[in-house]
């Protein structure tokens, strides 16, 4: 399983904390895809050890503000096709500007799955975001996606916003129902240190929406997904049956990766986590080796995140047995059916506060 993280946008988003760049040529991108490269040649072995889930993942940072050629160079680079799963990330807007061209140029790259970041459909909350595209960008650049073959595309929404009323946040899933995407994930808006928001929320420009209400909004989405057809195998994730993300998945069973790129993150499925530094002409790797404590709460934390929940017998033997059976008395947590306990549905939205009181 591999992730390669291109860090350069051509704005940044108000909520935005991850490593990236905003960029308005096309100067630095050729040096960083050949940076990238040589670290997939060196790392070449590591690599070779995590692809029993065979997936490619190209994020950021915005990925579609880079050209086929440069694109076409990473996946050169990474010769382990074809993937069972290899998605990139895209916005709206280079999609239009670049047209059917560099949607069907992608196709023939091997990318058989694209993430759209449209995060709504209101062009008021849009604005206020930062983002490029209005909610008319978006339906063309689906359009466009589609024309071009992609029968496997996933849209990202937020809700939470400061302004977004329940009733244009039902709006924004009717808009995104309406295009039938295969995936959607979906995620409330939070305050990231170091992001824009971050500074507007700490001088209190921005007040965020209440919890109740955020509450109400995700109560919202898992109705009309459930309604649409679409499986709730993840706290902020839904797929129609069998379109569930093969890589994502990966990240929450604790399966090996390897990260790529300036501020990428790796694992070895056992007890090593890695990261590159966060500087795009300079980054190195680092290394840290978990303890058994941490390995048992990131279990905790990644499992009890998804549909498929945790071994009870796991559970039981790694946490204390009054908090456990207090939950399961509480209905926080139930059995699977499967020998196993998982968070409901009912209960998704608080799961945070589940996990905290097992670990």
């Amino acid at each position: 399983m591999i992730y390669v993280h291109i860090p350069f946008c051509r704005s940044r988003c108000v909520y935005c904390a991850f490593y990236s760049n905003a960029v308005s040529g096309d100067d630095c991108f050729t040096d960083y895809v050949e940076r990238l490269c040589q670290e997939a040649e060196s790392r070449r072995k590591e690599i070779e050890k995590t692809l029993s889930t065979n997936t490619l993942y190209i994020g950021g940072g915005t990925p579609s503000v880079l050209s086929l050629s440069l694109l076409s160079r990473i996946a050169d680079a990474l010769p382990y096709g074809p993937f069972d799963e290899f998605t990139v990330e895209v916005n709206p807007e280079d999609i239009i500007e670049k047209g059917l061209g560099y949607a069907v140029g992608l196709k023939g790259l091997g990318v058989n799955r694209v993430s759209i970041g449209v995060q709504s459909f209101d062009d008021g909350i849009l604005r206020w975001m930062g983002r490029r595209h209005d909610a008319a960008g978006t339906v063309e650049a689906f359009r466009i996606l589609r024309e071009a073959g992609f029968d496997n595309i996933s849209i990202d929404l937020i809700f939470g916003v400061p302004g977004l009323t329940c009733e244009m946040w039902e709006a924004t899933i009717e808009n995104a129902l309406a295009l039938r995407p295969e995936h959607i994930s979906a995620y409330q808006l939070s305050v990231e240190e170091g992001s824009a928001l971050d500074r507007r929320a700490s001088r209190g420009e921005t007040v965020m929406l209440p919890e109740e209400e955020c509450r109400s909004q995700y109560d919202i989405l898992c109705r009309m997904m459930s309604m649409a057809g679409y499986n709730h195998y993840e706290i902020s994730n839904f797929a129609l049956p069998g379109r569930e993300a093969k890589h994502n998945s990966a990240y929450w069973d604790r399966s090996p990766y390897v990260g790529l790129g300036a501020g990428a993150h790796s694992f070895d499925g056992n007890q090593t986590r890695g990261w590159n530094t966060s500087s795009y002409n300079n980054y190195s790797h680092v290394l840290e080796r978990l303890v058994e404590g941490d390995v048992r709460v990131e279990k905790i934390m990644l499992g009890l995140r998804t549909a498929e929940g945790l071994s009870e017998d796991w559970l039981r033997s790694n946490t204390e047995k009054p908090a456990l059976d207090s939950l399961l008395l509480e209905k926080a947590l139930v059995r699977a059916g499967n020998m196993k306990l998982r968070i409901p549905e009912s209960h998704f939205f608080v799961s945070d506060e589940i996990i905290r009181s097992l670990i």
